[in-house]
């Protein structure tokens, strides 16, 4: 090959390559940059309400708890419901219960393990309709961090909440679906 086709070569594969670097340093920014774009989107359309902004600091619980008035004229009629991707069986104990807003209430989900390896998971609420979700104040609840179950473990955790008296009048039912994922585990799913 004569030189200047070494140099031609050598000069085109140089271009090349700093337009793949490119390419690459762009979709990696564009991976980057989904992230925020995601969570904007759940917040704005409602789906999958992101449990971090769910999360009341405790004190500010305790207050909200405290000093909300029970209003006994209005039942609120709250569906809980469970999806799950993974390893596991998850199920309310109670799949209905009627609150008064303003009234401190509870429910027990239970999650076991079918698998002989330890798992972490995840749990994502989602609320309907969606304008209930604001209204939903949650002061303990499993889905605030990952859970880590042992080999055949079943657990119960409980959802402690309050549905706020600012609830509009219009809304009488609420469903409050979980759906719990695997999470941070190179455990194969059986």
């Amino acid at each position: 090959m004569p030189p200047e086709s070494e140099a031609v070569h050598s000069g085109a594969n140089k271009t090349m390559l700093g337009k793949l670097l490119m390419v690459a340093i762009l979709m990696f920014g564009f991976g980057y940059a989904l992230v925020p774009f995601y969570e904007k989107i759940c917040e704005l359309t409602g789906i999958n309400v992101l449990t971090a902004r769910e999360r009341m600091d405790p004190a500010e619980a305790r207050r909200f708890a405290q000093n909300t008035q029970v209003d006994l004229t209005r039942t609120v009629s709250v569906e809980f419901d469970a999806n799950s991707h993974g390893p596991w069986s998850f199920r309310p104990k109670n799949n209905v219960i009627e609150v008064h807003p303003g009234e401190l209430a509870t429910v027990i989900y239970e999650i076991r393990n079918n698998q002989d390896a330890e798992v972490s998971g995840q749990a994502i609420p989602s609320y309907a309709p969606k304008q209930s979700a604001v209204h939903f104040k949650k002061l303990e609840c499993f889905c605030f961090q990952q859970q880590v179950l042992k080999a055949r473990e079943t657990r119960e955790f409980p959802v402690v909440f309050v549905i706020d008296p600012k609830l509009p009048d219009g809304i009488r039912n609420i469903t409050l679906s979980y759906t719990f994922f695997q999470v941070g585990s190179a455990q194969p799913t059986l």
